[in-house]
């Protein structure tokens, strides 16, 4: 469904030469119409419910209008920062290798991991062709639907409470484009030189993209680590 939207998007811009693409707001529209289907058949055929694991023992039990009011913005707020993340030769792919192997990892549905490991087999084969310089691009089309699929996963296997560690790399590249929209609109300065903030690093410090993939990719898989311990140690002892 997200690489539906995407796909608008794309072909938008490749087929009518328009380079901006569907409208933000015709994006939202669909994003949040399809991820409201999408958690009625998870609440309705996956028997999901409206609990929040914090430990093993512990959950914060929501009610299922606030629940799902707060997962809508969940998924298509993280489905968009990891669409940020889309910005240079193999960045996305670097960094959503691990986390789509986390989910591999913790989940028991044998379609989830049939799932995760298809989406690695994929994004490895892509990767041959969208390492520096790049000769394939998965444009709007590949980001959002990992965007939506990894959002998504997350609210499947109960791991919101690991989020914030598990998408830091999403959340940094969608926090720092908030932070210099809305400092710039209060003083007319910049924090970074360039936003998402992979641009940052590139043109302050003059990494080169492949120092960058290299080193946001190994701060994903450091994450991804430090949840899959966390989830053994923490939601399922």
């Amino acid at each position: 469904m997200f690489s539906f939207i995407g796909l608008l998007d794309d072909m938008k811009k490749a087929v009518f030469q328009n380079p901006s693409g569907i409208s933000a707001r015709t994006k939202l529209v669909f994003q949040f119409l399809f991820t409201g289907v999408l958690l009625y058949a998870l609440y309705s055929y996956f028997e999901r419910g409206t609990a929040i694991p914090v430990t093993a023992s512990t959950e914060l039990v929501l009610p299922v209008v606030v629940y799902y009011a707060i997962a809508a913005l969940f998924i298509v707020g993280s489905a968009n920062a990891i669409n940020f993340t889309d910005g240079m030769d193999g960045l996305l792919i670097v960094v959503s290798l691990p986390t789509y192997l986390f989910f591999f990892a913790i989940s028991e549905r044998p379609e989830v991991q049939l799932f995760c490991l298809t989406m690695i087999a994929s994004l490895i084969g892509l990767l041959l062709y969208n390492l520096y310089p790049a000769k394939a691009f998965m444009g709007d089309t590949g980001s959002l639907a990992i965007g939506g699929s990894l959002a998504f996963l997350c609210v499947l296997e109960r791991t919101e409470v690991l989020a914030p560690l598990l998408f830091f790399i999403y959340f940094a590249e969608q926090g720092s484009v908030i932070l210099q929209v809305w400092y710039y609109k209060k003083t007319k300065l910049r924090i970074f030189k360039m936003a998402p903030i992979h641009y940052h690093f590139r043109l302050k410090y003059g990494w080169s993209e492949n120092k960058i993939v290299l080193v946001f990719g190994s701060v994903s898989w450091g994450c991804a680590l430090l949840c899959y311990i966390l989830w053994r140690l923490v939601l399922n002892p």
